[in-house]
């Protein structure tokens, strides 16, 4: 039997697990979704994301730094939330350095995927 090696998308939610095992699906979508989009508030996230805002919210403080009274559990620390200059009832989402360090590792498992050959 043959055995392919773990493909780009499955390294990538390895990387995930290796974070924390408990980040679910939504959660990974709304680092994804700010990774491309930095700057962004909650409401917009919502949107990019199709999520309710509570849901968005909820998913994207999974990722605030540990301690912090915004994060929530697991608190991973790779995304952080600024007062919007623009509106001050909102807030703005960065990627921490440990988020742009997770950034960076899965443009290079994408980099470096491999087709699959038939």
């Amino acid at each position: 039997m043959s055995v392919r090696s773990r493909n780009s998308l499955i390294e990538a939610l390895a990387l995930f697990r290796g974070l924390n095992p408990t980040i679910t699906v939504n959660e990974i979508m709304t680092f994804l979704y700010t990774c491309e989009n930095e700057g962004l508030n909650i409401q917009e996230l919502a949107h990019v994301a199709q999520m309710t805002e509570p849901t968005a919210s909820r998913s994207v403080r999974s990722f605030g730094p540990p301690g912090s009274a915004w994060a929530r559990a697991p608190g991973c620390g790779l995304i952080e939330a600024f007062l919007n200059p623009h509106d001050a009832r909102s807030r703005v989402l960065h990627l921490t350095v440990a988020g742009q360090a997770v950034r960076d590792r899965l443009d290079q498992i994408i980099a470096e995927a491999a087709p699959i050959a038939q």
